[in-house]
């Protein structure tokens, strides 16, 4: 492969994530392409960063999702491979150069990544067997979206992340739609990335931001059901979260406990959406 320093970009989305996206860019290489598509508007941080690295271009974005996102970084970028990276994710000293290293064994791919860190929590699914000489490179089925390099000449524009998707599922779309097109998707084993994991913006822990998240996973856990595998099989799917979210609310409801009364609520009200066909449409208040 002719990977190498110059013909990569990094995609990094961020919202309200000023507490994340330093260590994140100080982990890369630092004469790397970085393009940085910041969702919450915040001109301080575009100049903070813009004057504190390197090749770097900080967009200020609607908050569109993080796959619609991803696209304007990648069709922005001039080389030929683009790596989303997430802003709670970060390199260790030697992931690029081992990354590099391990790809001149691969002849050609669509999507790969480093390991994550963590072996509890996996970044990849569906381990196939190594056709490699050494266990440091193996095919996978689905990569985890916060770390995904993309070669960009087995993509065309409407072959990027559906945009329909606001969170949740964009990257298990792609990887699955790749699949389907017989290209390959692999998992750099001793090459390794950290990954915080919910911890992209700075109020993570805040309520709204559980509720937002739990009304889209389930409207998107039934979207992409439905776009893979058809409306009913999507329904069957889904109907025992459903009936268990119903369950559960009713639960916290007699128990006085509003804050799980809410989740359970706003996991309804997301599958109820998406079963009506209705736009993943729901968003925080700034």
């Amino acid at each position: 492969m002719d990977l190498n320093l110059n013909n990569i970009t990094f995609i990094i989305v961020t919202y309200k994530s000023h507490n994340v996206i330093f260590n994140c860019l100080n982990s890369l290489p630092r004469n790397s392409n970085k393009i940085v598509i910041e969702n919450s508007k915040d001109i301080n941080l575009k100049k903070d960063l813009e004057s504190k690295y390197d090749n770097i271009e900080v967009i200020l974005n609607e908050n569109i999702g993080m796959g619609a996102s991803n696209n304007i970084g990648i069709i922005k970028s001039k080389t030929k491979y683009a790596y989303i990276i997430n802003p709670d994710a970060t390199f260790k000293s030697d992931t690029f150069e081992k990354l590099i290293k391990s790809t001149e064994a691969i002849n050609d791919f669509a999507i790969l990544s480093p390991v994550n860190s963590n072996s509890n929590y996996p970044n990849f699914k569906n381990k196939i067997t190594s056709k490699f000489d050494k266990e440091d490179i193996f095919e996978v089925d689905t990569i985890d979206g916060f770390s995904m390099l993309l070669n960009k000449e087995k993509f065309h524009n409407e072959d990027l992340f559906d945009e329909n998707i606001f969170l949740y599922l964009e990257n298990d779309d792609l990887c699955l739609r790749t699949k389907k097109k017989n290209e390959k998707i692999y998992i750099i084993n001793n090459s390794i990335i950290d990954h915080i994991g919910a911890s992209s913006s700075n109020f993570n822990q805040n309520k709204e931001i559980e509720y937002l998240r739990n009304w889209h996973w389930m409207w998107s856990k039934f979207y992409f059901n439905k776009k893979h595998k058809g409306y009913l099989n999507a329904f069957f799917k889904i109907f025992f979260n459903l009936i268990s979210a119903k369950i559960k609310f009713v639960y916290y409801f007699l128990t006085f406990n509003s804050h799980k009364k809410k989740i359970y609520q706003m996991r309804i009200l997301g599958l109820l959406n998406s079963m009506l066909l209705k736009k993943s449409f729901y968003r925080l208040e700034d």
